[in-house]
């Protein structure tokens, strides 16, 4: 397995401490915002430890990993009044285990509305801002109840 991608990375920020993304340590990994938030709200859950794909885990940490992303999509459905929550795991680019959970609002462009979510221009996406999205976060920390 490739150890040297950006899920690598951010798994061993994460553990330092150092990664301002971070939302929350669950049980299966590192729940962290988005580098852009193409919409509000668009999380990330790593596993740690860092895996190749989903199939990789055992049973039992795979129904953990995937119970961690809908908890995600729950609590986002319950902060954020998103009409859904779109779940991917892919790793095509970055060949290591994450989930994207995205929530999906009623006030996005109506060319954006039902597609899906890469049609985004992401590279012109808002970049992360701890500042901006700090009430988002203790929100979605109350909703998954954690301090």
């Amino acid at each position: 397995m490739n150890d040297d991608t950006a899920i690598h990375r951010d798994v061993e920020a994460l553990r330092a401490g150092r990664e301002p993304r971070c939302l929350a340590r669950l049980a299966s990994g590192w729940a962290v915002f988005g580098p852009r938030q193409f919409v509000r709200g668009y999380l990330l859950l790593l596993p740690d430890p860092v895996v190749p794909q989903l199939n990789a885990l055992t049973e039992p940490a795979r129904a953990q990993f995937l119970a961690d992303m809908a908890r995600l999509g729950d609590a986002l459905l319950r902060a954020t009044m998103a009409v859904r929550i779109n779940y991917a795991i892919y790793g095509n680019v970055e060949p290591a285990l994450h989930a994207h959970v995205i929530p999906r609002y009623a006030d996005e462009p109506e060319a954006l509305r039902t597609a899906q979510p890469w049609a985004y221009d992401w590279a012109s996406a808002a970049p992360f801002d701890a500042a901006a999205s700090a009430p988002l976060a203790a929100a979605l920390r109350r909703e998954l109840g954690i301090a």
